[in-house]
């Protein structure tokens, strides 16, 4: 079968490959290994309980400490999330993020994923909202990989499913990991109940779905689940009309929106809109997709997307109701454009693909007054740009 696009935040998913871990039973040495490296040292549970009891900083209230630890720099998280468990633990919740919200100590980075010809390797690399590099993150276990879903899930984000090409042989995964990006370590999570690759992927109200693609022999999938990050576990839902893959999915108030690709129902790319409403469980359809996307991403309610046939313009589609409009992108000469999307501090950002690398990273800012929405923007990643998430802290 034909590879399309993927299914994640921000990409450019002709071209997405990373390092995961291999399925192949041939592997399972390299499996065993790569997943001895994720776990962290053996403690007593009496240790464990010593460690949480203690207070976070001797001397002080642990309210007053939270505040310190919560206005340290962002860059420090992983240093102090090696101190000891207490500290890990405050970190990691959701108490440090509302914390350093309120001190107006919160910090955006943009995560890249790169692609390097010469070196013929992939990396996250890590922007500051300025466009400073914060370094890289470690690299993922595993051999390469494509058709994987990317998304952002409280702080961290994680890389769903996808395939590999070991000994001449395609190889669809039910492997799920995450990376943490407070601790700076990948650790893997409950795998899928269907292994799938060129699905669509989209968190909603905490909750991951992985909705359609290709299954281990290349069967088309109707099949959708939703992983529940509080149980570390995956659940088969309600399946889609009819099998779809290559598609994208998204979020809009608490329902999921599947759209591209194709399905067996249609000749081509599908221009239906798949809706899913988790509360009464039940699938729709809308009739005005979008075809033959190659990069798109969701800011302020709207949805923001480049066509195959015409990538020098945005399609912007508002789901309030249902309807599509225009954007012309700022761009000279008469070359084919093709660009991966970001987002960052409230504003689109337009990464150019290596054939282009002479044209400038690009801001589009939908709230800026008319005709001073575009701007040039400093965040340069090196390599080209495969996929990109943002995760603020």
């Amino acid at each position: 079968f034909r590879r399309n696009q993927e299914g994640i935040i921000t990409s450019n998913p002709r071209r997405q490959f990373c390092r995961i871990t291999n399925v192949l039973p041939v592997s399972n040495k390299m499996l065993k290994n790569s997943s001895a490296q994720l776990k962290l040292p053996k403690v007593t549970k009496i240790q464990a309980q010593e460690e949480l009891n203690t207070p976070l900083i001797p001397g002080l209230n642990d309210d007053v400490a939270k505040l310190c630890l919560a206005s340290v720099p962002r860059h420090c998280f992983p240093l102090m999330g090696a101190v000891c468990k207490s500290w890990r633990s405050f970190i990691q919740s959701e108490e440090l993020i509302a914390a350093r919200k309120e001190a107006g100590k919160s910090e955006e980075w943009i995560y890249v994923l790169t692609a390097d010809a010469k070196l013929d390797e992939q990396r996250w690399q890590v922007l500051d909202r300025y466009g400073e590099a914060r370094g890289v993150v470690p690299p993922m276990p595993g051999p390469e990989k494509a058709g994987y879903g990317v998304v952002v899930l409280d702080g961290k984000f994680l890389v769903v499913g996808g395939y590999c090409v070991d000994f001449g042989k395609e190889c669809v995964s039910d492997f799920v990991y995450q990376y943490d990006s407070r601790l700076n370590r990948w650790s893997q999570l409950a795998r899928m109940n269907i292994a799938r690759c060129d699905f669509a992927c989209a968190e909603v109200d905490g909750l991951v779905y992985a909705i359609g693609g290709h299954g281990p022999n290349g069967n088309s999938l109707s099949s959708v689940e939703v992983y529940t990050p509080e149980k570390n576990q995956w659940t088969l839902i309600e399946s889609l009309r009819r099998p779809r893959w290559g598609c994208f999915a998204f979020s809009f108030q608490g329902e999921v929106y599947v759209m591209g690709g194709r399905s067996s129902f249609t000749i081509g790319n599908s221009r239906l809109v798949d809706v899913y409403n988790p509360k009464n469980r039940m699938w729709r359809e809308l009739k005005n997709g979008c075809v033959m996307v190659t990069a798109h991403a969701v800011l302020n309610k709207s949805l923001f997307c480049t066509e195959w046939r015409n990538q020098r313009r945005l399609a912007v589609f508002s789901p309030d109701d249902s309807s599509w409009r225009k954007v012309l992108i700022p761009v000279n000469g008469s070359l084919s454009m093709n660009f991966c999307f970001g987002i960052l501090d409230g504003k689109l950002v337009l990464f150019p693909n290596e054939e282009q690398s002479l044209c400038q990273t690009l801001l589009y800012d939908p709230d800026a007054a008319p005709g001073s929405e575009w701007h040039a923007s400093t965040l340069k990643p090196s390599g080209m740009c495969l996929c990109s998430v943002t995760i603020r802290v």
